[in-house]
């Protein structure tokens, strides 16, 4: 117990059982004398000493082996866009872990349609207290609408300052730029990822999409979003990322 929670805890007992002085009379009255309001302190007591106690319960609670909370925060590639919740990356990604023996949640923070801008109007509701580590994929629909590249690093670089500002390790999956952008477009966007990495010293999953472009069996119609088949190759090929990345939450790292 902390020096704070001892002080409190003094001063609770004090205030239960001290000398209380009648507001109208102008001498002390001990617990015996004070009606019912023995009663009301001793419940109001309770409560307190129970608040006290439940940062230690959640200590304790952790140093048991409680599961690792991660979250994937992301647009339609993490919300699993067209497919049942049990196929949307998180979801695999958990299962995945869990056979490899992990004890881990993946919560599905994915909102379809989201740019990098738009994940930094809501991280801070979408990570909840808690949250021991979380996978940020953001920046395709950048990519798609063309945005430039100072925007979507800053907003991500954003995201990142205010989770490590709550002690939240990130794993940072990497987006490439399609071709047809132009070679400067493609070399500028590209290199987002690898720089924020870099700079601030966080686990990289190089490119999200790995695996499966061009493969038509592993999209939907529309050959931007995977379908079942694409997730499962998604999440076997970042599942060593994933790992390491949990390897370094156990530790108490950042990569």
């Amino acid at each position: 117990m902390t020096s704070m929670a001892r002080e409190v805890l003094g001063w609770l007992r004090s205030w239960l059982y001290g000398p209380r002085v009648h507001r109208d009379m102008g001498f002390a009255l001990g617990p015996r004398h004070d009606e019912g309001g023995v009663f009301r302190r001793t419940a109001l007591f309770a409560a307190a000493l129970a608040f006290l106690m439940v940062p230690f319960m959640t200590d304790a609670q952790a140093a048991s082996g409680g599961p690792i909370k991660l979250v994937a925060l992301g647009d339609s590639l993490t919300a699993g866009y067209r497919l049942p919740a049990d196929a949307a990356l998180p979801s695999v990604l958990e299962r995945l872990l869990k056979a490899k023996g992990a004890d881990v949640t993946v919560a599905n923070a994915g909102v379809s349609g989201d740019t990098a801008t738009g994940g930094l109007d809501r991280v801070d509701w979408s990570v909840p207290d808690g949250t021991a580590g979380v996978i940020l994929e953001l920046g395709a629909n950048d990519m798609l609408r063309g945005t430039d590249p100072k925007v979507t690093e800053g907003a991500l670089s954003a995201i990142i300052e205010r989770l490590k500002a709550r002690g939240i390790p990130i794993l940072l999956a990497g987006m490439q730029a399609a071709p047809n952008l132009g070679p400067d477009y493609k070399a500028r966007f590209d290199a987002i990822y690898p720089a924020l990495a870099e700079r601030y010293g966080l686990t990289l999953y190089p490119f999200f999409l790995d695996g499966i472009i061009g493969d038509r069996a592993q999209h939907l119609d529309d050959m931007l979003h995977p379908n079942r088949q694409g997730v499962e190759t998604i999440a076997a090929r970042m599942l060593p990322t994933v790992m390491r990345f949990l390897d370094g939450l156990r530790q108490g790292a950042t990569r």
